[in-house]
């Protein structure tokens, strides 16, 4: 007589399962960045936006080395963007005032607006999207998806 089956044996291991929410995170990812890119006013990109949201949610007044660093981007790509922020007004990068080697990137209110600018124009979209994913789901998913993210900056390799 055969043995009976273990159902356990066919089970993704908790590593796989942890590997494909990932997997689905980043898709989520890029499918909404790409969206959001395409209605991004001032002919901003995604990174230009991430440098005013950051600025307008946690407040302004860094060095151009902790933006890279708090975005996970080299010192010359932040550069570049901000390069590109100032001449569109939206940032201003001034000497620090304690140490004049270094520069501070600060919000203008033109950059404020463009942020708030740019959340408006995904809304169509958000609007589109309230259809098929249920305002309970989000509120559901929203804490465990936080508790991933607040894991993973708390874990980062360096």
């Amino acid at each position: 007589m055969p043995e009976p089956a273990d159902p356990e044996a066919d089970k993704p291991s908790h590593e796989q399962l942890l590997f494909r929410l990932l997997t689905e995170i980043g898709i989520i990812n890029q499918l909404a960045e790409t969206a959001f890119e395409r209605v991004l006013p001032h002919g901003l990109t995604r990174a230009q936006f991430t440098v005013l949201n950051h600025s307008v949610r946690m407040g302004d007044n860094r060095t151009p080395a902790q933006l890279a660093a708090v975005l996970q981007v080299t010192r010359g790509t932040m550069t570049s963007t901000l390069a590109r922020l100032e001449e569109k007004g939206f940032i201003r990068i001034e000497p620090d005032a304690v140490d004049g080697r270094s520069k501070r990137v600060l919000l203008t209110p033109q950059g404020r607006d463009a942020r708030e600018e740019s959340m408006r124009a995904a809304f169509p979209f958000l609007q589109q999207a309230t259809g098929a994913i249920p305002r309970d789901m989000v509120e559901s998913l929203l804490p465990q998806v936080e508790q991933v993210r607040a894991w993973l900056d708390q874990n980062r390799l360096e």
